[in-house]
């Protein structure tokens, strides 16, 4: 290694070696970008005892653009001196997460070139030259040539919104789909991660470069369908306003053929009187895009499923979180399997998309079922069969109203020792039950109401326009009510209300698709509002169930588990495990679904001719223990942990060996390291310590026993091992230098270890700042700052010798 290898950073090696030989290759010339260390992610945001902070985002040393949103490779930097070689799988990384078929891996000198076109892998003497990236992706992707003004048609940047990395990619893939001339596409995108955008971006590109599926040389005439009026009246009027008067809805009473972006809902293009629809030719439309194409357009024997048959000409692209795969109702069979897929895991992980912790609430009746006492009369005086019921009967076949009201209690005292304006949505078995929840709420929250009426509202199709009012002012980020909605079914999917803090289910959901909807409503991030992460606080099981899946694709940062009274308050039993039945009989149940309004697209259900379920006003419900769920170390099954057994395990699983951590451990360097792994799985020592009721413990001795039942040192104990273990490093410093080391001994005591992360702030404290500044200090009393450190850490050392 040339002494001039050493001494050159990467930045050095970036700025003097590597950035000449990408402009010598054409990069950087209009319009070939080079884009220099640009982050494609967010950062996962971590939550640990309390507190919020955000993982490594993932940065590109250099990606490389044919056209200003067309990137064709990544470029993966090291030092000089560094072998090329070890960029490689970083390189390869992030190609393969940003859809990239070229990757290169240079330390300034040697450049390995990866082609994924080809599956090769070597050295190369120089980088390749646009051109020569985009004729081989040509070639390779067999694409026709008039693609090129299509794919490479810039994104309209007006709102000041750039498209993020995936929403790139599927927008990509889907042209690239309809270039090689697919007529059905599907793209599966989490809720929360920008489908709309996605719809926007691809027509917006299409239009612009006057694609049609005929070849002429005119704008695509576009169809984009739903099933509700919220799905297309907020994108048509926001996010597709650039697109000016060429929009317009198709209503019943107006159908006009002269515009080029059209919204609609199925029940306006069918009516009960009418097809709309066929007012319009055949093979009028170019592009249909199906948003939420999980629901009705994905049924066979659907009156929905007529519209797609008719305008079967068209390209047909599906959009949806879940796609169905039902006997009747397959989105796979219809449309294809996904051109691209961008799951609720991966948007966590990247931070776009808000983690949550889940709350697991038993209340007595749904631990053990409940039994009518013999002759039981319910409200109207009918007698209850006999009968064990469970989680699933209640509010379908019996209506607990002490259930109810302790469900409705436990939730109102959460609100209270957490945020009563953060904003929760209830879903309950049915909109009678809604509206029995909401009373119940507004009872609890009295002191608001009288402040706030519209404090708690309930959202059904019951409503129509008033609970559409409602739910616009609960979206609204300017509006501080409502706080608390309560619904059934209808804001399962498709509602934009990015400040949801507390998704609350107070009904079973047999459907892994509708849980994921459900589960949608909280997973948007709205840093400025507040919110980091957001609640599941489940009175059902269903989250547990759902979350034991293999195939769900979300993990939960920690479940826990809340036992309360008839009161609704909890009963601190974090000691006791409790045995929680598993109900088999909810495999494949599923709650009816309440009607879509004719020419609406609004849910509506009829009242029932008479009671259609048994009524109890009495008797008593209590919630019963505060347990911990995490997955297995296979990362598949949930299971009931203590929060000190789960650290213990994930120790064990970082660090086979006691050794292992001390080693790491006792270098302040490698320290920092451990930390950052253990608060990235939710370890927080403040929390851990309390858990285990060991406040002066050492972290490191905490965790030690925890993993490997290895015998409890004080931060007292281990300070004075270390001012023996240390008695040669004392004797090397003046008085003074020896009263500060003593000194930090004894705040170590205090603090704890973690004060060292800080050391030039807590040099700036009483009593160390009687000795001058931390600069001051080093240079009097050490001979200078690198002295100065490593007596610090030898010190550190000595604590864990």
């Amino acid at each position: 290694m040339t002494a001039t290898a050493q001494i050159m950073t990467e930045a050095d090696t970036c700025r003097e070696l590597i950035t000449p030989k990408l402009v010598a290759a054409g990069w950087g010339s209009a319009p070939h970008v080079i884009g220099e260390q640009r982050t494609f992610t967010n950062g996962r945001i971590i939550v640990a005892g309390g507190r919020v902070r955000r993982g490594k985002q993932k940065r590109a040393d250099y990606l490389l653009y044919y056209r200003r949103d067309y990137p064709l490779a990544v470029v993966e930097a090291k030092d000089l001196g560094l072998p090329a070689e070890s960029g490689v799988q970083q390189a390869r990384a992030y190609a393969e997460i940003l859809g990239l078929k070229f990757a290169y891996a240079t330390n300034g000198h040697r450049i390995i070139e990866i082609d994924y076109t080809t599956g090769t892998e070597r050295e190369v003497n120089r980088f390749a030259t646009p051109a020569e990236l985009w004729q081989r992706l040509m070639a390779a992707t067999a694409l026709p040539d008039p693609a090129t003004p299509h794919l490479l048609e810039p994104f309209n940047l007006i709102s000041g919104k750039v498209p993020r990395y995936y929403q790139q990619i599927a927008i990509n893939r889907v042209i690239e789909t309809i270039l090689l001339g697919q007529k059905r596409i599907l793209a599966t995108l989490a809720t929360g991660t920008g489908k709309t955008c996605v719809a926007f971006q691809l027509c917006w590109k299409l239009w612009n470069s006057r694609w049609n599926r005929t070849g002429e040389y005119r704008r695509p005439k576009i169809l984009f369908l739903a099933d509700r009026n919220i799905l297309v009246d907020d994108p048509m009027a926001k996010m597709f306003a650039p697109l000016g008067d060429a929009r317009h809805k198709i209503t019943g009473s107006d159908v006009s053929q002269s515009r080029d972006m059209y919204f609609g809902i199925y029940q306006a293009l069918s009516t009960a009187n009418e097809d709309v629809f066929r007012q319009y030719r055949p093979d009028f439309f170019d592009l249909i895009i199906i948003d939420e194409c999980h629901r009705g357009s994905s049924r066979d024997d659907s009156n929905w499923r007529a519209v797609l048959d008719y305008f079967a000409p068209a390209v047909q692209f599906g959009m949806t979180a879940t796609p169905l795969r039902e006997e009747s109702r397959d989105s796979y069979e219809y449309f294809g399997n996904p051109v691209y897929t961008y799951s609720l895991r991966q948007g966590i992980e990247d931070g776009f998309l808000a983690p949550y912790r889940v709350h697991r609430v038993i209340t007595t009746v749904d631990a053990a079922g409940w039994r009518p006492s013999k002759d039981e009369l319910d409200r109207f005086g009918r007698p209850v069969p006999d009968d064990e019921y469970q989680t699933k009967d209640f509010e379908r076949i019996v209506a607990l109203r002490a259930r109810t009201q302790a469900i409705a209690r436990h939730l109102a005292d959460f609100l209270k020792g957490t945020d009563r304006f953060a904003k929760t949505i209830v879903f309950c078995v049915d909109q009678e039950h809604a509206a029995e929840m909401r009373q119940e709420l507004v009872n609890l929250n009295s002191d608001l109401v009288k402040q706030y009426p519209d404090y708690v509202c309930r959202v059904t199709a019951d409503e129509g326009a008033i609970g559409l009012t409602h739910l616009a002012h609960f979206q609204d980020v300017d509006k501080p009510t409502p706080v608390i909605l309560t619904t059934s079914q209808l804001l399962t999917t498709g509602i934009d209300a990015e400040m949801v803090k507390n998704v609350v289910l107070a009904r079973v959901v047999g459907s892994r698709a509708e849980f994921k909807q459900i589960i949608g409503r909280g997973t948007r991030l709205k840093l400025d509002y507040g919110k980091e992460y957001f609640n599941i606080i489940d009175f059902t099981g269903t989250a547990t169930r759902h979350f034991a899946d293999p195939d769900f694709d979300g993990d939960p940062a920690r479940i826990e588990e809340v036992i309360v009274d008839e009161k609704g308050e909890e009963i601190s039993t974090t000691h006791t495990e409790i045995e929680v039945p598993v109900d088999e009989q909810l495999e494949g149940y599923e709650i009816p679904d309440e009607q879509i309004g004719p020419n609406t697209g609004e849910l509506i259900n009829e009242p029932p001719a008479e009671p259609r379920k048994y009524y109890i006003d009495g008797g008593d419900v209590e919630v019963i223990g505060h347990l911990v769920y995490d997955l297995d170390t296979d990362g598949k099954k949930l299971q009931v942990v203590k929060y000190t057994e789960y650290s213990g395990r994930t120790v064990r699983t970082l660090y086979p060996t006691r050794d292992a951590l001390q080693s790491a451990w006792a270098n302040p360097d490698t320290r920092a390291e451990v930390l950052r792994e253990l608060t990235e799985r939710g370890i927080s020592f403040e929390e851990l310590a309390a858990s285990a009721s060991q406040p002066d413990a050492d972290p490191f001795d905490l965790l030690c026993h925890l993993a490997w039942n290895a015998p409890l040192l004080t931060r007292r104990q281990r300070a004075e091992q270390a001012r023996k273990a240390a008695h040669d490093l004392f004797g090397q410093h003046s008085h003074t230098a020896r009263e500060i080391l003593a000194l930090l001994l004894d705040s170590y005591i205090e603090r704890g270890i973690l004060q060292f992360n800080t050391l030039s702030e807590l040099m700036k404290v009483q009593p160390f700042d009687r000795y001058g500044n931390p600069s001051e200090i080093a240079s009097r009393h050490f001979g200078g700052i690198k002295p100065f450190k490593e007596a610090v850490s030898r010190l550190q050392t000595a604590l864990y010798q």
